[in-house]
């Protein structure tokens, strides 16, 4: 991109040279699976326990998080529709608001993605450990390197195989939780669900303090609704399969969430279920007998795992990717093999994410904790842009709008704007502080790439206008 061009029209949009837009893409299906099989990695298999310390009143509070997480997924599929892009929130923000809003949502996606990758590989490994028991920093470190550089180079390899690997993968975990959230119903006493409200020094003891807490909770539960607009250009008809897949994954998790949720809350005493490391293997335990099914659920959470990482290594090399065509990030980011993968991309991002996991073994949990709480507030800011985009097309008329959906789209709009606000109001005043500092430091990020572009603002550079009165010269 050169300086003089419009910095509304990212070439990542247009596709011009695009490596991204040649080649095998994602079809409805595969681009379903890999909604679902970001959002649902590991997390899942403790996700009953961490609600239960909360009460049933986090069933409720699920409820209301999964209206919220389905809005933002409508609004990326409007959205996807508007700008058919990779890089997704990245591109929308820059359409929107300028290339500074969008360098700010690319740069904090990135670190929440690769980030995140390490956060999903260390709990790979405690699932790997029951079978490979390398209970030292060093045995975990090279299982962590496996479990990351497996989906590396099923990556490289290209889409086509990013695609099948994340549905073999996906129909491997959803199939098996489903199937233990609608018969678990048959087998629900309801006795064993536990109190209302969790214990005082857990919930503060109120209805509106233990909704929030476990809201906050269930809050990046949903991390991953966004995957198919990140890719788009790798979507088969973007305008609507971006869209119809972020729709379709987020009632696929929503499901699951929800069967696997009440179904093991029915099945397992309340006390003994907020002290399990293993829900889903007790509950299951707790209806046909034997005790086979922990090292089964083991193996799932390994598929589920390694099924994660390998569709966020593809989100973690797609928003650099997009932004370094448009000159806004290092132009290495944009290098693409003979498969069309970005290559440079897939393994920095690989590296920087093995570097977390081996702090996290090697020097300190304190340090990979903290890196993880910067992710969890990096990770709101490109759903809060995506939807003010949408709000300010809507409002503006800035881009086409059907007059009879404009209620209902501003309505969605609104709900996500406000259920991002939520999420950042739950990531915690630690979070915020932190994730605010990381994002500033992406600001010399920025002056390095425009000042790689010959931009040099509004004085002596190549604008060519002179200084205003009072203006250094």
């Amino acid at each position: 991109m050169t300086a003089g061009s419009s910095p509304t029209a990212p070439r990542s949009a247009e596709g011009d040279g695009a490596d991204a837009g040649k080649g095998p893409r994602l079809g409805l299906v595969t681009a379903t699976t890999l909604v679902i099989g970001n959002v649902v990695g590991t997390g899942i298999f403790l996700l009953p326990a961490n609600m239960a310390r909360y009460g049933t009143v986090s069933i409720l509070a699920l409820g209301a998080v999964s209206i919220g997480a389905l809005a933002i997924a409508m609004v990326f599929g409007r959205l996807g529709a508007r700008v058919p892009a990779s890089g997704g929130p990245y591109a929308y923000a820059r359409e929107a608001f300028g290339e500074f809003a969008g360098f700010w949502n690319a740069w904090s996606f990135w670190i929440t993605a690769w980030a995140g990758n390490a956060g999903i590989a260390v709990a790979w490994v405690g699932y790997v450990n029951v079978f490979v028991p390398w209970d030292n920093p060093f045995g975990k470190t090279v299982l962590a390197l496996v479990g990351l550089w497996i989906p590396a180079v099923v990556n490289l390899s290209g889409v086509r195989n990013i695609g099948r690997f994340q549905l073999v993968t996906t129909v491997l975990k959803f199939v098996p939780l489903v199937f233990v959230g609608l018969v678990g119903l048959l087998f629900i006493d309801p006795g064993n669900f536990g109190p209302f409200i969790g214990a005082a020094d857990v919930t503060g003891g109120s209805f509106v303090s233990a909704f929030s807490l476990a809201g906050a909770v269930l809050l990046f539960a949903y991390s991953g609704v966004e995957s198919v607009a990140v890719v788009g250009e790798r979507v088969e008809d973007p305008a609507r399969n971006i869209g119809r897949a972020s729709v379709y994954g987020t009632l696929a998790v929503t499901l699951v969430y929800l069967l696997g949720t009440v179904a093991v809350m029915g099945n397992v005493p309340h006390d003994e279920l907020v002290n399990s490391e293993a829900p889903f293997a007790l509950a299951v335990d707790n209806m046909f007998g034997g005790e086979v099914w922990g090292y089964l659920f083991a193996v799932m959470a390994i598929i589920s795992g390694i099924g994660a990482l390998n569709g966020w290594t593809m989100l973690v090399a797609e928003m650099p990717m997009a932004a370094a065509r448009d000159g806004l990030f290092p132009t290495a980011f944009a290098t693409t093999n003979r498969r069309g993968a970005p290559s440079v991309a897939i393994v920095i991002g690989t590296l920087l994410t093995s570097a977390v996991a081996a702090l996290n073994y090697f020097y300190s949990e304190d340090a990979f904790e903290t890196i993880l709480l910067l992710a969890t507030f990096t990770s709101v800011l490109p759903y809060f842009f995506s939807a003010a985009a949408q709000l300010y097309w809507l409002v503006t008329r800035g881009r086409d709008v059907v007059a009879a959906h404009l209620a209902r789209d501003v309505t969605v709009a609104v709900v996500a704007l406000l259920f991002s606000l939520w999420l950042v109001f739950g990531s915690g005043p630690e979070a915020v502080l932190q994730g605010m500092l990381i994002m500033l430091l992406g600001v010399p990020v920025y002056i390095w790439a425009k000042a790689g572009r010959g931009e040099y603002g509004p004085g002596e550079g190549r604008s060519g206008r002179p200084p205003v009165s009072g203006e250094r010269s």
